[in-house]
């Protein structure tokens, strides 16, 4: 969320800045709104001002024992043009959060200038692509001929966008989550949570996912809970409304959840295979820093990401995105692409941002400095990884001629030892 005075004070700038990423804002009904919501705050304090003294004032007449009657009354009526105001100052306040809260966050000024994502800047890349002797398979054939994926089952008892994953695809899940795990805990420093899988709306709208985007979430009938749609969230929300010791920064989380999205608009983009489903499982890592620290953060939470795909030999670039395809309230990121062979292409499996101010301020999450006074921190998140488009990336690459699928040597541990996963009888 942005601070109200530079809506208020500078919109034009903020306006600019934002570029295609505020196009459905109304910012002349927020530029007066935000007018409204001044005016109306002067005149209350003036007003309760003026009630104090006319108090002060009645409390004067009643020790004197002169009448008081009619300040009485004056003051009655004071109260109730009060409380009048008051009311439409909480309607128009309303309806500033509602807007306010829709307004992505400013870009970085590093960010690539561009409308979409053919326009993002490749940084590196990692690993040399595979040279395989034939024409390489999709996963969801791969992992369908050797029993790991299947869809129909899947299908029948949920619907389409869900797997359900067995014998050695159940294992390799498993095993590439406690590969992540292990490695963001002992070699980088993260503190493992386990969080809930359902959050409030209060949660949902420190992060950015709320107002703006509920079309996109699994939320209960019945109850204001939702369903995840990544751990970022509850970990982010960890910290919701506290002020933490400047000592303790940076604060480093990670966490293995289920994730859960509607997929809405999505109609006819990856309807086979584990790409885009309605379930998954991911590993996140979510960073509070201080601000000077937060872009040296953001390269070394990067850095972590890669690590796994650098751990599991996995041919992978990484690009900058452009101010057209930032996320609402990433102020500048980092996505990391994996070579999927059966696409000829690279294919996001991690996205890595650092959110400055922007879900602190909406979280109410500070930090105590030095100098006694409260700032919010900056918040970084990432994917460290995407644990089924990983598989994704392992059945591909690792594909053989006879069929069977080498299994990356970091990851052997985690499956007894096993080399090579083949079709079980």
């Amino acid at each position: 969320m942005h601070d109200l005075r530079s809506l208020r004070e500078d919109s034009d700038t903020v306006r600019a800045r934002l570029g295609v990423r505020a196009q459905d804002v109304p910012w002349e009904d927020l530029r007066k709104l935000l007018q409204d919501r001044r005016s109306l705050t002067m005149t209350v304090d003036d007003l309760r001002h003026q009630l104090k003294k006319g108090s002060d004032e009645i409390a004067r007449l009643k020790r004197a024992k002169e009448p008081s009657n009619a300040a009485t009354a004056q003051m009655k009526e004071l109260g109730d043009r009060i409380k009048d105001l008051e009311e439409s100052l909480r309607t128009v306040e309303d309806r500033v959060s509602d807007l306010a809260l829709r307004i992505p966050n400013l870009p970085h000024e590093s960010v690539p200038v561009g409308k979409d994502p053919t326009e993002n800047q490749e940084v590196r890349r990692g690993g040399p692509l595979p040279t395989l002797p034939f024409t390489p398979k999709s996963h969801w054939d791969i992992g369908e001929a050797l029993g790991m994926l299947d869809f129909e089952r899947a299908a029948k008892i949920a619907g389409t966008r869900f797997v359900v994953l067995q014998g050695a695809g159940a294992l390799l899940e498993r095993a590439l989550i406690n590969y992540m795990l292990d490695l963001h805990t002992n070699r980088h420093g993260y503190q493992e949570v386990l969080p809930p899988s359902l959050v409030n709306r209060a949660a949902m709208i420190g992060t950015g996912q709320l107002p703006k985007f509920e079309e996109d979430l699994f939320k209960l009938r019945d109850e204001d809970y939702f369903l995840i749609p990544t751990a970022e969230v509850p970990l982010t929300n960890l910290l919701r409304n506290e002020v933490v010791a400047d000592d303790r920064l940076p604060i480093r989380y990670v966490a293995s959840t289920p994730c859960f999205r509607r997929e809405a608009g999505s109609y006819g983009k990856d309807t086979r295979g584990l790409i885009r489903l309605h379930q998954f499982n991911k590993v996140e890592l979510v960073a509070f820093s201080r601000p000077e620290e937060s872009y040296e953060e953001l390269e070394r939470l990067t850095t972590h990401a890669e690590a796994a795909l650098q751990g599991l030999e996995l041919p992978y670039r990484v690009v900058t995105l452009c101010t057209g395809d930032l996320g609402f309230a990433s102020a500048k990121t980092y996505d990391l692409e994996v070579w999927v062979p059966s696409q000829n292409a690279y294919r996001e499996i991690s996205s890595c941002s650092n959110c400055e101010a922007f879900q602190a301020r909406r979280a109410s999450i500070r930090y105590r400095r030095k100098d006694g006074k409260n700032d919010f921190v900056h918040t970084l998140n990432g994917s460290g990884l995407a644990v089924g488009r990983t598989l994704v990336a392992i059945l591909e690459n690792n594909q053989q001629a006879d069929g069977s699928v080498v299994i990356p040597a970091a990851l052997r541990p985690y499956m007894g030892g096993r080399e090579r996963i083949v079709r079980e009888v």
